[in-house]
């Protein structure tokens, strides 16, 4: 995968009953490739599901690297043997409802809202905001 020329999947896509991990795969294949642009991998959202999992970028990004999405899932389904569905829900909401927690946090985020679309103040999460950061730069439909 490119990021330089293409976004990843939506981080609200769910693969096994998880958000993140379809963007995360995006995400990992761009490292291995060394084509991630200004993407991060692992952001801080990407943490949270990697702690859950209970591995490190370093092993999930090998795993993208030798498994199609379907292997992927398999593979992710066998990290959550001893997650129950309330696991999962808590950490997507956790993740879902992940604000700015410090001032410096708060003052990047409002930085790029407004650099994108000032007047959404309704954007308060770094879910909503990679959503609202990432519909600007969809590729035009020609």
């Amino acid at each position: 995968m490119n990021l330089v020329e293409s976004i990843p999947r939506s981080p609200k896509i769910k693969m096994k009953g998880l958000v993140m991990i379809s963007r995360m795969i995006d995400k990992a294949r761009a490292y291995n490739s060394n084509t991630l642009g200004e993407y991060i991998f692992p952001c801080p959202l990407d943490k949270i599901i990697l702690e859950f999992l209970n591995t490190n970028h370093k092993e999930f990004a090998y795993q993208t690297q030798n498994l199609s999405d379907k292997e992927m899932a398999s593979w992710i389904e066998e990290k959550c043997l001893n997650r129950s569905k309330d696991d999962k829900e808590h950490i997507n909401k956790k993740i879902l409802d992940r604000k700015p927690d410090t001032p410096e946090s708060l003052n990047r985020f409002d930085v790029i809202r407004n650099k994108i679309n000032p007047i959404a103040k309704n954007v308060t999460t770094w879910v909503e905001l990679i959503e609202l950061e990432e519909s600007q730069t969809l590729p035009k439909i020609t």
